[in-house]
């Protein structure tokens, strides 16, 4: 049974909680919202937290397909006398995630419910009951429809982190899969700091550093890289915006299935000129020439799709999934509620390019048309508190997500699960022989360097520490 007195928590952790905004992301006000009837009935509880450094919370979802008003909608707990009445204007967008701190009003025991009514106060809308605290969070797995279970993320807000692993269905970090140490990879102080995202191309390594540059580089025939000294690369080449305008704050960098020949691709968080002011884009670069500087030939501006975040806690990184690939694992789009249909997007780049959020641990994934139009296919969390790089491995068929010495440098794997959402496979530590970097990016080698079940990775450090900015490993293949 909940005890009446209300229960106060210490602060919440700025990287782990969710910000206002996110916890309303997918709330929207000026659409047309249903009040009753069968589209409500979408209304589901769909992460409920009672202990640890968060206040007492649940968390709603829209599973439908139609904008619910929930104003005046009501929250209690097992006690009848206990309520939480939704703020008049409440809504929430299909597929749309908002999480309500109830600890002013009620606290959420370690044997409790959580139920939902209608704002007649009679009318039961959904519930559920536990016997034990969340620890960290009883979370719905898939979000909507399945049942609840204990994981070990947060993510009010958004997206559950529904991976698997021990039978509480959290995920428990184990050994790295490949060797245990590391060695530098570059020249003493050939980019000093700031180095970001990474992309392998074959026998080229491009490079994204912050302060508005691009790298590609070649073997230096020591198992790292140098500077390619051709067609003006040497010192990079200075990024800028369509128009030739601007300093993108460059974090991510990667390249569809036509290489760089089709272009190279660049998550940017703001512009370096107004740095107090989000700006989430994809920019395409034409890699070819051999000018100081590029210009992008494209930027897809997704900064009013998405919850508002610091300027310094946007895209870090990104990355291109073949649509082959998310077709044949059965990927469901989340625009649509339905099986991913590439043809119903026209000209575009033949797969979807996925951006990691520094300040949420979110995954987006984006169909860019040709056009610059764009269309959000997926969000997810990736269990961590931060995103700092996607990479795509074709020859495993999974997408690595990896978090700098914020998470002390955590890897972890996703794969398409039966719903057709990514989901959590791995949890890695960094290597052992390797410090607690500021790994801002990741990269791996293809399958063709796989040598008895062996390849190479890589990773930037953007603090440049020890004079060193790059650093090779293993991983098994």
């Amino acid at each position: 049974m909940t005890a009446s007195t209300v229960r106060r928590r210490r602060p919440v952790l700025s990287r782990l909680l969710v910000a206002a905004p996110l916890l309303a992301a997918g709330v929207l006000t000026g659409a047309p919202a249903a009040h009753a009837g069968a589209a409500a009935d979408d209304i589901r509880i769909n992460e409920v937290v009672t202990t640890g450094d968060v206040n007492d919370s649940i968390e709603l979802h829209n599973k439908g397909t139609a904008t619910i008003d929930v104003s005046g909608w009501i929250l209690k707990d097992d006690d009848k006398s206990h309520s939480y009445k939704i703020a008049s204007g409440t809504t929430l967008a299909p597929g749309g995630f908002r999480a309500f701190d109830v600890s002013g009003k009620f606290g959420l025991g370690s044997d409790d419910e959580a139920r939902l009514y209608r704002a007649d106060g009679k009318t039961l809308v959904d519930s559920f009951a536990w016997s034990k605290h969340s620890d960290a969070s009883w979370s719905r797995c898939a979000d909507g429809t399945g049942a609840f279970k204990k994981v070990a993320t947060v993510t009010l807000g958004r997206a559950n982190s529904c991976g698997t692993g021990g039978d509480d269905g959290s995920v428990t970090p184990v050994a790295w899969p490949g060797g245990s140490s590391v060695a530098t990879a570059d020249g003493s102080n050939v980019f000093g700091e700031d180095l970001s995202g990474l992309y392998q191309e074959n026998g080229v390594l491009w490079g994204a550093q912050n302060n508005g540059k691009l790298w590609r580089l070649v073997r230096d025939g020591s198992g790292g890289w140098k500077p390619d000294t051709a067609s003006g690369w040497s010192s990079g080449k200075t990024l800028r915006f369509p128009g030739g305008s601007g300093h993108p704050d460059s974090e991510g960098v990667t390249l569809t299935g036509a290489g760089s020949a089709g272009g190279a691709f660049v998550a940017s968080e703001r512009n370096g000129d107004a740095s107090g002011t989000s700006r989430l884009s994809v920019l395409k670069y034409d890699v070819s020439g051999s000018g100081s500087s590029l210009t992008a030939a494209k930027e897809w501006n997704l900064t009013s799709d998405l919850p508002s975040t610091g300027s310094n806690l946007g895209f870090e990184g990104i990355t291109w999934v073949p649509d082959t690939a998310l077709t044949g694992a059965g990927f469901k789009d989340a625009s649509t509620g339905a099986a991913y249909n590439p043809a119903s997007y026209g000209a575009h780049s033949g797969g979807v390019f996925f951006v990691g959020v520094e300040g949420t641990g979110t995954i987006y994934g984006y169909v860019l048309a040709d056009s610059g139009t764009y269309t959000r296919v997926a969000s997810f969390s990736s269990g961590m508190s931060g995103v700092m790089e996607l990479q795509w491995e074709p020859q495993a068929s999974r997408l690595w997500a990896v978090c700098d010495d914020t998470c002390d440098g955590q890897h972890r794997t996703l794969k398409i699960d039966t719903s057709g959402a990514f989901a959590t496979t791995a949890v890695y530590n960094r290597p052992s022989g390797m410090p607690n970097y500021n790994n801002e990016g990741f990269s791996l080698a293809g399958a063709s360097e796989c040598v008895a079940g062996s390849k190479p990775v890589y990773w930037s450090d953007d603090a440049n520490d020890g004079g060193h900015a790059l650093r090779r490993g293993t991983v098994t293949c």
